[in-house]
């Protein structure tokens, strides 16, 4: 895993190399390992390097004489899961190796099929390619974007990196916000549009696209999208299939020349996955480590239950590690822990975002960095296999707006008066909702509930799992450790994608089949427990902490956060929820407005 960035400009021959230095350098985290530049001719790439695949010879910039005699350079971050037949089909085709990297193939991938490469493609990957022949610069993103990139275009060219850090320590990326900017922070937070990044003219690579930069300009290309076809398989025939691929992506993912470790929640999703892991370690006659989060006890409350958060993972993570044979650490969190790390997980996500959630993310990463830097994580299913509440109850799935809202109700009736009419965040919302609408892929002839589940499960994974994936990215990388997810790998996916919904909840629950397919690996207790959120730490002292900060905001008279909100309202809020534990919307909210104000002072963001 890596950390890739670099810049094009046409109008000079040599990019100063402290420029292309000082992007890279903000990507250290994401490799700790190693680090380098390469500069051409209007073109300065930069790598950092955490290394997991060919330790000693994978490092990049990775720099080759191409088919037509130029340079071809590369920088990737990422994985590519079949790399090894990828690496026979072009040995085939007459192609030499000098490393055993997946980087490698990836970049003979490119030279003997160019932009086509990503068809052949199976992994997790966000890379840039400047080919010296054809004097043009590749980005491309994986299908559903597990990995990030980003670019920003300039007067004479494109800046580029893997998070948006590296690309505003470009002299010429200035920290603006403009109205969409601040209509994507109070109208989809903690969502953002599909192409957007916050930041006035960054654009997101989006999920599935590559995008091609030349003297010519910018342009973008979709080269994946879900495609609808009817599902022809029986029960028994989609169970042993979901089975069948979930073993070879398992097997696949467990690849790596560093120590695997598993995220172990307690869910069903994190406990096949480790079983699944675990199956393989047997075969080397070593136990799976396994790793969970928790928190500890303050005020007689770990953790508050909630419709999102049913009950205590403990039990049950300790129960699935007892049945596997796992090394197990659940690891225990205390509120002086999640504030200490607020600063570090806001820099890591550089937009406003979660605190109360992602922050104890980040601590179990970290926990999990002194075992080893790999670890597989259970993210995607309840996406693809339809397990929230929103796919399955119509007072959340029935109305005309995006299916979550009720889960994170945005921010925007907080905004003062004057900055709400100027900004509008409840049209803006509308025509973003309607504009996804309009990307999905229908069913010929389908109608009624079967129509309104597919909107709702392709904006769930074409928004709300962008989140969590960018969440996840983050976290584990400001850490040192690389996150794989097995239900992310494309073929799950678009085989899951048209499973009618009689056969998703086949045993008459969310994520039936799913359970069935995987039931076997697990205790019964777990393959069959009833999906619970993640967990959040929503003690008296937790709570005392986030209000008081937001009160100290609010009596600041420069406090960047006061020219947004209405004071008056932002006060109720605080007197209206102040020992009630019994709800996150209140902290969702609290903990929000105190991320806007520490990123609009941190990242000294001007307001257009």
């Amino acid at each position: 895993m890596c950390g890739v960035t670099g810049c094009i400009d046409w109008s000079t021959e040599v990019i100063d190399p402290a420029v292309i230095g000082a992007m890279t350098d903000t990507l250290q985290l994401r490799g700790p390992d190693d680090s380098g530049t390469w500069h051409a001719p209007h073109v300065a790439l930069g790598h950092t390097r955490l290394a997991i695949i060919d330790l000693a010879t994978g490092s990049q910039p990775m720099v080759f004489t191409g088919k037509h005699g130029k340079p071809v350079a590369l920088v990737f971050s990422g994985e590519i899961y079949n790399y090894r037949e990828l690496r026979d089909e072009l040995r085939r085709r007459g192609r030499a190796f000098r490393t055993t990297s997946d980087t490698e193939v990836l970049w003979h991938a490119y030279d003997e099929w160019g932009a086509g490469c990503v068809e052949h493609l199976n992994g997790m990957f966000a890379f840039a390619v400047w080919d010296g022949h054809a004097q043009e610069l590749l980005l491309v993103r994986d299908r559903l974007g597990i990995k990030p990139l980003f670019y920003f275009r300039t007067p004479h060219g494109v800046v580029f990196g893997s998070e948006l850090k590296a690309v505003l320590a470009h002299p010429e990326v200035p920290a603006e916000v403009d109205e969409q900017g601040l209509n994507e922070l109070f109208a989809m937070a903690p969502m953002t549009t599909p192409g957007t990044a916050v930041f006035k003219d960054m654009i997101e690579v989006r999920p599935g696209w590559l995008v091609r930069v030349n003297r010519s300009g910018v342009r973008e290309h979709r080269y994946w999208q879900l495609e609808s076809r009817p599902h022809t398989d029986d029960l028994p025939a989609t169970v042993a299939y979901i089975r069948e691929l979930f073993d070879d992506i398992i097997a696949r993912q467990s690849v790596a020349d560093r120590p695997v470790a598993a995220l172990l929640s307690g869910g069903v999703d994190s406990s096949a996955t480790a079983a699944a892991l675990a199956k393989v370690f047997a075969a080397s006659g070593e136990p799976l480590p396994t790793f969970s989060i928790d928190y500890k006890l303050e005020d007689g409350v770990r953790y508050s239950s909630s419709s999102l958060h049913l009950d205590s993972d403990a039990p049950f993570a300790e129960m699935v590690a007892k049945h596997i044979g796992s090394d197990h650490t659940a690891w225990q969190v205390s509120t002086d822990d999640l504030v200490g790390a607020q600063q570090e997980s806001r820099r890591a996500m550089d937009l406003p975002s979660l605190p109360h959630v992602n922050v104890s993310l980040l601590l179990l990463f970290r926990r999990i960095a002194e075992y080893g830097p790999v670890a597989i994580s259970g993210e995607v299913a309840d996406e693809i296999f339809r397990g929230y509440r929103w796919h399955r109850d119509p007072d959340h799935y029935a109305h005309a707006g995006f299916p979550w809202a009720s889960t994170y109700p945005p921010a925007m009736g907080l905004l003062a008066r004057g900055v709400r009419r100027q900004l509008d965040p409840e049209r803006y919302l509308r025509d973003r909702y309607l504009a996804a609408l309009d990307d999905v892929p229908h069913l010929a002839g389908e109608t009624g509930d079967d129509r309104r589940r597919r909107e709702v499960t392709h904006l769930t994974i074409t928004h709300y799992l962008r989140f969590l994936l960018a969440r996840k990215d983050r976290a584990s990388m400001a850490a040192g450790v690389e996150a794989r997810v097995p239900f992310g790998d494309h073929r799950l996916v678009e085989y899951a994608w048209n499973i009618p919904n009689e056969i998703l909840t086949a045993g008459g629950m969310e994520k039936g089949v799913l359970r069935m397919a995987i039931g076997d690996l697990l205790p019964r207790e777990v393959a069959w427990r009833p999906k619970s959120g993640y967990p959040v730490a929503q003690t008296r002292r937790y709570q005392k902490v986030l209000w008081g900060r937001l009160r100290d905001v609010l009596a600041e008279p420069d406090a960047p956060l006061l020219t947004l909100v209405d004071h008056d309202r932002v006060h109720a809020l605080l007197d209206g929820s102040a020992g009630d534990l019994s709800t996150w919307d209140s902290f969702l909210h609290v903990s929000y407005l105190l991320d806007v104000n520490d990123w609009l002072t941190e990242y000294n963001v001007r307001i257009r």
